[in-house]
């Protein structure tokens, strides 16, 4: 904010002493849910540039908060008041795209020069499109890995995960064991980023390693009563409250504050790791392999243009040169990139000056190629909701896991079944 206020100050002075000419005041607002410094920077650093050569031109961030992001963004549509573009989930966008919320970027990418739409692969454009329109920029494909602090670790006596993955030992059973013994200690073992017994599908990141889906592979029926889930979540249960590996309801644990063992989370949350005199040595791996062996999970966030936005032809250009190649790379250094030019170990590591090659090469090159991502369902939300209350049951020592998830599955086979 105070860095508008500046800028806007500046514009002013300069118009009234005659220096530049008054130009036509726009602003765009893009809808995001990082409030990350360094992320700030880097998004400012970029809108400063846009500005420079479109006078009268503002961009501002809008940085809403992760949990009921989409409620808060949807709200802001219906009243009146959106944003020009806004950071998508892949869950989400096809709700979007299918009511018409979205502005078509085909004919822009089209005719901005050097834009190169064909350096995304195929498969990264098509959570992003519909009938052969792009209404998103990939703007995220980031594998989930895992964050270790290795001086907890060793002080509790355990391998490393390092020293697992050596070994060829470097699983889910392991990896619970190890955060069980560092909970033993006092400090918490393993945290699943985001999770805090409500937003469920971060699970994904452990039940994929058991080859379990929320739903079947057409999204017509309800999989959360299949065997890979029932056992991906006894596992997960005992986990939490057998094992007291993982922190239970209630509790609060923060990885980079130095609470806890590890981590599952992608690499734009590696600028929080500590500094000077709070630092730790810390190691980024690979998700442990669960029950189908090896495997690699992949958020996916995308970014488009809101049609009834004040200006949306503006909004999607100023889309264009936000995810232009020079700015792409920048943009690596948090978000892994979908254009497949920047998506080398070379450019990543010299965009993420905090991680090894070896640690980009395993967890991001390895992750985007053979990464899993969120079942994209119509009416997600409503789905999601659905979930999240029906799991309830689940989180409690002494539940009856098949129990829960048969009753969730009777609740979500209608819904999944009118889509």
């Amino acid at each position: 904010m105070r860095r508008t206020m500046l800028k806007t100050t500046l514009a002013a002075l300069a118009v009234t002493t005659g220096l530049v000419a008054p130009a036509l005041s726009q602003e765009l607002r893009m809808a995001i849910w990082s409030a990350n410094e360094a992320h700030l920077a880097l998004f400012n650093e970029i809108a400063d540039e846009f500005e420079a050569s479109h006078p009268g031109v503002t961009v501002t961030y809008d940085s809403l908060a992760f949990e009921g992001y989409v409620t808060t963004l949807t709200t802001q549509i219906a009243g009146g008041n959106p944003p020009d573009l806004a950071w998508l989930f892949d869950t989400t966008a096809p709700d979007f795209m299918a009511a018409g919320a979205l502005y078509p970027l085909t004919d822009t990418f089209a005719k901005t020069e050097g834009y190169d739409i064909a350096d995304f692969p195929p498969a990264t454009l098509t959570a992003w499109s519909r009938d052969g329109v792009q209404y998103l920029y990939p703007f995220s494909t980031s594998p989930f890995g895992v964050f270790v602090n290795n001086d907890m670790v060793k002080a509790a006596g355990a391998k490393t995960p390092a020293e697992l993955i050596a070994a060829g030992e470097w699983t889910w059973d392991n990896a619970i064991a190890t955060a069980a013994t560092v909970a033993a200690t006092g400090k918490q073992g393993l945290v699943v980023r985001d999770f805090d017994f409500k937003i469920w599908e971060n699970l994904a990141e452990i039940y994929a390693g058991w080859g379990a889906h929320p739903w079947s592979e057409d999204t017509k029926s309800c999989a959360f009563n299949s065997q890979e889930m029932v056992d991906a979540m006894t596992f997960i249960h005992d986990a939490i409250f057998v094992k007291k590996a993982m922190p239970g309801p209630g509790v609060s644990a923060d990885f980079f504050a130095g609470d806890a063992a590890m981590t599952t989370t992608q690499i734009s949350r590696a600028s929080l790791l500590p500094k000077d005199d709070k630092a730790f040595d810390w190691d980024l791996v690979p998700l442990p392999s669960g029950p189908i062996g090896e495997y690699a999970w992949v958020g996916r966030a995308g970014i488009g243009v809101l049609a009834n936005g004040k200006n949306p032809e503006l909004a999607a250009e100023f889309l264009a040169f936000f995810s232009s190649k020079d700015n792409v790379a920048k943009l690596a250094r948090f978000f892994p990139p979908a254009r497949q030019s920047l998506l080398t170990a070379d450019v990543l590591s010299a965009a993420n000056p905090l991680l090894t090659k070896e640690q980009i090469e395993t967890v991001v090159i390895r992750g985007v190629a053979t990464g899993q991502s969120t079942q994209q369902v119509p009416n997600f939300a409503q789905l999601q909701q659905t979930v999240r209350a029906g799991l309830d049951g689940l989180w409690q020592p002494e539940a009856d896991i098949p129990g829960v998830l048969n009753t969730l599955c009777d609740r979500l086979n209608p819904l999944l079944a009118a889509n």
